[in-house]
């Protein structure tokens, strides 16, 4: 292997490892050297080992300090897709079947100013109205497929499931939420006027759904499930998430959501304005745990060591850069945890014992947080 071909990407690697761990370090706690620490193994609602306030930083003032990610750090977000000006109203305007239960659909969105494909999944029983899961993925989010198609194992997991499953393409960097300005380098996001206003009618009639939801998503997409679950518990019934962060106004997830963005270039104060303003309250799920309530919760995460998916052959980024991050969102899990167990708030908590920040472990985890979804879902 040529490592000076490899000297771009070590130098992000790096950067997004230091950045982990400055999260880590704003949590407050300790982390444990490898197979060592109270938090390894499965959890039921109570079973987290960490209990006490949500909090372990301020809520003043912003992280500046590493808050966004150097350029010489940053991944291509790839080209920002063409913007029109006369998409006024929502429609499907083409379907593509690659299977009688396998398509992908193109919507004309007005909020995004363009065409958005989703990959569909229909019930194993179509012959009766059934529930519809959506899901989202990370910050990476390609244009052309959902990555719970090829690397999240949805089309096999789903194929005995009485249950449509959506899963939006695109939203690079965008944590599925609405931004005050379009940016220069991502682009226009209003992902949740489109996920939550636009999209479901049209599922519904298109698929005659019975008109239940819940929401899935993993690590950027864990995030955006649980914003749009607390901002619109009317229209989701329960929620799973995989290896996120939850909150926007401590420091740790001001940080977090600030790295996110800047991931891939884009400029955190044209999503929500300031840092700590209004906006970035309105989106922090453990603040608003308690829209949460009565919902079936799944929250699973990693600690960040090795497991089964990594051996000999192993990139080596795969274990720096994954195994900061997946330690980062444990600590991430635990502040949401903890703050549904204050509430009162009954939730399924899965603390593997190993695993990094890799789809590998979220194909692991689906059959796991099946049961909560198929709880929220009535099947």
């Amino acid at each position: 292997m040529n490592f000076a071909c490899r000297r771009p990407v070590w130098g992000r690697a790096m950067g997004v490892a230091l950045v982990a761990i400055a999260v880590l370090a704003g949590s407050g706690e300790a982390v444990a050297a490898p197979g060592t620490g109270s938090d390894s193994g499965s959890a039921g609602s109570s079973g987290s080992s960490d209990s006490g306030s949500a909090g372990g930083s301020s809520d003043s003032g912003s992280v500046t300090s590493g808050s966004t990610m150097p350029e010489s750090w940053q991944d291509d977000p790839g080209p920002i897709p063409p913007l029109r000006d006369d998409i006024v109203t929502p429609a499907i305007v083409s379907e593509k079947f690659t299977s009688e239960r396998v398509a992908r659909f193109l919507i004309a969105s007005p909020a995004l100013h363009r065409e958005v494909g989703v990959d569909v999944l229909l019930p194993a029983d179509g012959s009766v109205p059934r529930p519809t899961l959506y899901m989202l993925e990370g910050v990476g989010a390609g244009e052309d497929q959902s990555g719970w198609m090829y690397m999240g194992g949805a089309p096999e997991f789903f194929a005995d499931k009485n249950a449509n499953v959506v899963m939006t393409n695109g939203g690079v960097a965008s944590l599925y939420t609405d931004w005050d300005k379009r940016d220069p380098k991502i682009g226009l996001h209003k992902w949740e006027t489109f996920i939550t206003k636009e999209l479901p009618p049209l599922i519904n009639a298109r698929l005659k759904t019975n008109g239940v939801n819940a929401i899935a998503g993993t690590s950027m997409g864990a995030q955006g499930a649980m914003m749009l679950a607390h901002r619109r518990p009317d229209l989701y019934r329960g929620v799973a998430v995989f290896s996120g962060c939850y909150s926007t106004t401590d420091d740790v997830g001001r940080l977090s959501t600030q790295v996110t963005v800047s991931s891939r270039g884009g400029d955190p104060a044209n999503m929500w304005g300031v840092p700590g303003g209004p906006e970035w309250e309105a989106q922090d799920t453990v603040r608003h745990a308690e829209a949460l309530r009565g919902k079936p919760i799944y929250l699973s995460v990693g600690t960040g060591i090795p497991g089964k998916h990594e051996g000999p052959g192993t990139d080596a980024e795969r274990f720096v850069v994954g195994g900061a991050i997946e330690a980062a969102a444990n600590q991430c899990t635990k502040r949401l945890d903890r703050k549904l167990q204050e509430l009162g708030i009954p939730a399924t908590v899965d603390y593997e014992p190993t695993g990094v920040h890799a789809w590998a472990y979220w194909e692991d985890r689906l059959p796991k947080a099946w049961p909560t979804l198929r709880q929220a879902l009535g099947l």
